[in-house]
Order: C-alpha cells, then structure tokens, then sequence
C-alpha cells in the first residue's frame, strides 16, 4: 500500500538553493525518498537545468546571488508539469505569496523540518494537477471535435467511466493512428481525467530505445547486472507504480521484451534485470502506434496474446485527410492558440488559406498542421494569414545522403559574409533531443555523429566540461 505522503519513486527534483550546507541535506534527504536530484546554486545554472531537463517538482530558494527565484517564474521557465515549492526566510512570506500567484504550487518557511517536505511537495502537485486537469478540459474539444469524431467522445467516455469503475488493476489503453494524429496528446487526456491523475504520467518513445537498454530502461537493473551497471536503476515500471505508462510506438520493441510486458500485465509484478525477486507494480498501462497492431501480428513482428491484452480498450485516431469538414474549425482553434503564446493580436486566416487548409493532404497530420500555422505566424505581421505556400512533405530517406539531400534547401546559398554555422549545429541538436525525448543515444543516431560529441556540445551549453563515459 503506497504512503499518502510518499513521494513517487523515481520523481526528478530540480534543487535550488545556494546555501551549499543546507542544499547538500537536502538533496540527501529528497535522495533518501528515491527522488532523482539536480542541483543549481544560482538562477544561470537553474534555467540551463530547465531548457534541457523535465523535472516533476522544484524545491526553489527565493532569493538567489544572482536575483529572485520569481524572475524564473515571470519569463516561463518552469514547465507546465511541475509543481513547484518556495522555500523562503523569515519576512518573505508576502514575496512567497507572489511567488505563488505566478505558478508555485506552495511555500515552506525557513527554518522548516525537513519531514514536511514529502506532503508539501504533495500537496503542491495535486493542486497543481485538479488546476491542470480542468485546463485540459477542453483539449478533446480542440483537437479531436468535429462531426468526423463523433463517435470519438462518445468512446472516451465509455472509457473513462470503465476506469473509474474498476480503479485498481486498470486494464490497458491501446491508442492507433497515423504519427501526428495526437496520440500522445489523448494518452496525457486520459491519465488527467482518470482515477490516477494525481499519480505520475511516465512517457517512453520506445522507437528511441536501442533494443540492448530496452529492458533496462522499462524494468531497471540491479547493480552488476551488466557491464557498465556499476548501480541498480529503477525502470520505468516502478517509477510509474500508482500512475501511469505511456509506451509510445509499442510496436518497435523485441518480442523478448513484450513477452516480459504481457507477463507485467498479467501478474502486476516484473523483475530488475540481475534480480532474483520479483517486485510488485501496479502502473495503468497505456500504448500507442502508429501501424495497427493486427498488421504486426500477423506479420509475425508482435505478440498476439500481447495484442488481446492490450485491445480491450481501444481507440483509433483518425488521420487529417479524411476530417475534411473539420480541418478549417481545427485550425482556427490552433490559431488562436499559437497566436496567444506568441502574443499576437487578433488573426485570422485569409479564405485563399482556407482552402489550401482543406486542399493539403496533410501526412503529418495534426503536428503538420500546427507547425505550418506557427510558421506561418512567426513569418507574417499582419491580421491576416497566408498558407498559400504549404511546405511539401519529404519523401523518406533510405540512408544519411538521400536524409542529407531531402534537408537541404537547393535554393539556399552560403552568403558571402558568413553565416552562424554554430546557432544551426545548436539547433538540430535541440530538434533531435525534442524528437527522442531527450535519449542522447537516440539523437546521436538521428544525427551521425557519437553520442561522446552531442554529450560535449550538451556541457558546452551548460557552461560546464563534459562528462565522460555514461
């Protein structure tokens, strides 16, 4: 039975604080909960930590030598997952309370016991989470409305209301559809409007897992367990225990692996690789694809009784091309979105967009639709949008020269005067960390280059020496 005031295992903590003493206790004591700890000293190190890094909570000081924690708070830095707790001296409460009207979660005042952090960083996140859950209200409204989904809401309350009946041992969700069509968007829906919400939300690409970690990443390792498993690991089924899984793009792991999945389904208990006991988890499952798993199966490349297990409760995303009516009302909603993140006026597209929205045969549906709205935007300054030059899909590529030639724009010349050569390398590297979840393995493939060089430009953006090895 898990604590009401236990952390979950495996949260990722970001620490902020410069008192060296203080701020090595606790991260020992937050260490001794199974929490994952960075630590920052000043507000330069904290926003290097949060562009790179995802973090469940932040335990922040108020006041920093280099400014106060709340200009963090003013220009966004915190995601929008994290639920974040001040820690301030006496007679800051009143720069706490502002703290808290900008985004954070809750304050401690210092001097504090260091047993009421659990409950305080708790606390924080299921009032962070019941805000975010009534935010994420309408995002079926948004992206999956429309008279061809009708049936689609209809579907998800029947699931939700399946869920909330059964509570424990939740049976799997399978989510199928084209890449883009918001799979993982409807994965996030359905964990904030379940009976798990206040839990953790753990995601996985396994297209990004190399199949030798595979099982290391999902079940963990005792220490020893290999080569370079100089100590145990918590997979990500235990770091899910009480929440949720999100295997994304399930189809691409071994059968070796899949039969371990099918066994923590059916028995609600897996096995650290080089452990001897087995360990009981108890994490809702839910999986995604972008082929039907049928088509896997009978291509002898899934398990069909995985396949059953998983098909219980199942869903099916439309792609783009075939919401004809729907695509002008989606993208307006997107707009006016996009356009408040990038704090433009009124806008509205022009009917020569319109009908490219329609005409445009959208292969990489929904993402395909956002970016072109957003690259619209961002090169546009007036009220009135123009997609009259919708960029054209790339055809796939067989290998890096064909990848490297798609990529290239054959129009574009080196200018005369130079170019920032630095600011592009900067800039696919961060595409490549967005597009594998930040698995520097996964993005040094994607890339050709070894993981030693993207590791040395990851320090040199943080300002630090690259680490070596890992």
């Amino acid at each position: 039975m898990r604590s009401e005031t236990a952390l979950p295992a495996g949260s990722e903590v970001l620490l902020l604080e410069d008192d060296a003493a203080l701020r090595k206790r606790l991260a020992a004591y937050l260490r001794s909960l199974g929490c994952e700890i960075a630590e920052a000293a000043d507000l330069a190190s904290a926003r290097r930590l949060l562009a790179d890094l995802r973090f469940d909570f932040a335990l922040v000081d108020l006041h920093l030598p280099d400014g106060d924690v709340l200009e963090l708070f003013r220009r966004g830095a915190f995601s929008e997952n994290t639920a974040v707790v001040v820690m301030t001296a006496f007679g800051g409460v009143r720069e706490a309370v502002e703290a808290m009207r900008l985004g954070a979660s809750d304050y401690l005042a210092k001097p504090f016991e260091f047993d009421q952090l659990p409950l305080a960083l708790l606390r924080g996140r299921r009032g962070h989470i019941a805000a975010r859950r009534e935010e994420h209200r309408e995002a079926p409204e948004e992206f999956f409305f429309g008279e061809k989904l009708a049936g689609l809401r209809t579907q998800l309350d029947s699931i939700l209301a399946a869920l909330a009946r059964l509570e424990q041992r939740l049976p799997p969700v399978l989510i199928e559809g084209e890449t883009g069509t918001g799979k993982s968007l409807l994965a996030r829906w359905l964990h904030a409007h379940g009976p798990r919400a206040t839990q953790p939300f753990v995601r996985v690409n396994c297209a990004a897992l190399p199949e030798q970690l595979a099982e290391s990443e999902l079940f963990g390792h005792e220490r020893g367990a290999f080569t370079d498993a100089k100590k145990g690991r918590l997979g990500l089924f235990e770091a899910a225990d009480g929440g949720t899984l999100f295997l994304d793009e399930i189809g691409s792991l071994s059968l070796a692996t899949q039969a371990k999945i099918l066994t923590a389904i059916d028995d609600g208990k897996i096995r650290r690789l080089g452990a001897t006991r087995e360990t009981a988890v108890d994490a809702h499952l839910i999986v995604a694809n972008n082929q039907p798993l049928d088509a896997l199966v009978r291509a002898g490349q899934f398990r069909e009784d995985l396949y059953h297990r998983l098909h219980l409760l199942h869903v099916t995303l439309p792609p783009l091309r075939e919401r004809g009516s729907d695509i002008v009302p989606l993208a307006r909603h997107l707009l006016a979105r996009l356009a408040q993140r990038h704090r433009r006026g009124s806008t509205a597209f022009s009917p020569a967009a319109e009908r490219a929205l329609v005409a445009h045969g959208w292969p990489g549906n929904l993402r395909e639709l956002s970016h072109e709205i957003e690259r619209a935007l961002i090169f546009s300054s007036g009220p009135t949008l123009d997609l009259a030059t919708l960029s054209a899909p790339a055809e796939p590529a067989d290998n890096a020269s064909t990848a490297t030639a798609t990529w290239r724009n054959p129009a574009w010349r080196i200018p005369e005067n130079g170019f920032a050569l630095d600011d592009v390398i900067e800039s696919l590297v961060t595409d490549a960390l967005r597009e594998t979840d930040n698995n520097v393995s996964a993005a040094a493939r994607r890339l050709g280059v070894t993981r030693e060089f993207l590791r040395y430009r990851l320090a040199a953006r943080r300002q630090t020496p690259p680490a070596s090895g890992g």
